[in-house]
């Protein structure tokens, strides 16, 4: 399964970033083979920054979200796309991999 982090950085080290539609970039992870890549956010510092993450993300056919927060319209277009979206998220990119490969974020 694909997953996408919103990151501070391009690094599994770097933080979650709290902010999904204004993060740096999106660090996604095939959770299956453990392989990762970023996807950089170019609608990041623009208006309906939300939505065109949420539509890149969906595009790339990412199942999961981490991040810490996600807006009301980043929301929408990741629900109606089917994109599980797991808030509250913080610490290092890769812990949260590792967690969500767990099953340590109940479902919403």
């Amino acid at each position: 399964m694909k997953i996408a982090v919103s990151s501070t950085g391009p690094s599994l080290d770097d933080e979650v970033d709290a902010r999904f539609g204004r993060c740096q970039c999106f660090i996604v992870a095939d959770t299956d083979t453990g392989k990762s890549d970023v996807l950089n956010n170019a609608g990041s510092s623009s208006g309906g920054a939300g939505i065109a993450a949420a539509q890149m993300v969906a595009a790339g056919g990412i199942k999961a979200v981490l991040t810490g927060k996600c807006g009301p319209n980043a929301t929408r277009v990741l629900s109606e796309s089917g994109v599980r979206i797991v808030s509250g998220v913080a610490g290092k990119v890769g812990a949260a991999i590792g967690t969500f490969k767990a099953g340590g974020y109940a479902a919403e």
